[in-house]
């Protein structure tokens, strides 16, 4: 799998946009944005990349959750690409929903779709066991202090996400995070459990 991040030099406030891409660009890979961001420059950046021969550049587009600095761009990656579009609540009648534990594949390998309340209530983490990879997008997976408020939905979502094997967290904003993702997820679970649950 080869993660592309079209907004690591964005100027335009703007969420990281992930395109994956199968190693090989083969006929069944799903070539796929997650997320959309808000820099009309992607569509350029999007063109100008290999993405196989005899297929769509974009055939599938996933939201890991509704906010503009996220999704802003859909209706232009719509007009460009027509890919399928998958949200855990659609903005629209046009998009698919995604439901907490379905599998789905993305470029040339399977994840699993991790529903994680919290930061909003349709915020999705993706998972690939393959790669030991975590797409976390908005969620909060990093928190080095004790106190504030939690719903236990996001508790019981982060003891899942602990339970995997994770080499490297892609946020939503920011660099990939290599440095012991899992300890930190650790850290940030103990934290929670400290703090006010409802």
């Amino acid at each position: 799998m080869k993660v592309i991040n079209l907004t690591s030099s964005s100027n335009v406030y703007t969420s990281n946009v992930y395109f994956l891409l199968g190693d090989h660009n083969a006929l069944d890979d799903v070539n796929t944005l997650i997320d959309v961001g808000r820099d009309p420059a992607v569509i350029d950046m999007i063109k100008h990349l290999d993405t196989g021969v005899g297929k769509k550049r974009v055939e599938r587009v996933v939201l890991t959750h509704g906010h503009f600095d996220h999704a802003a761009l859909l209706p232009t990656i719509r007009d460009e690409f027509n890919p399928e579009v998958y949200a855990f609540h659609p903005p629209d009648g046009m998009c698919r929903t995604l439901k907490d534990g379905q599998t789905l594949k993305i470029a040339d390998i399977i994840f699993d779709v991790i529903h994680m309340p919290g930061h909003t209530n349709d915020s999705i983490c993706l998972y690939c066991e393959q790669e030991e990879a975590l797409f976390s997008g908005d969620s909060s997976l990093i928190i080095n202090t004790s106190g504030g408020t939690y719903p236990k939905a996001f508790v019981k979502a982060l003891e899942k996400i602990v339970r995997r094997n994770i080499a490297v967290i892609y946020p939503g904003h920011g660099d990939p995070i290599t440095r012991h993702p899992k300890k930190l997820i650790y850290m940030t679970l103990d934290n929670i459990r400290k703090s006010k649950i409802f």
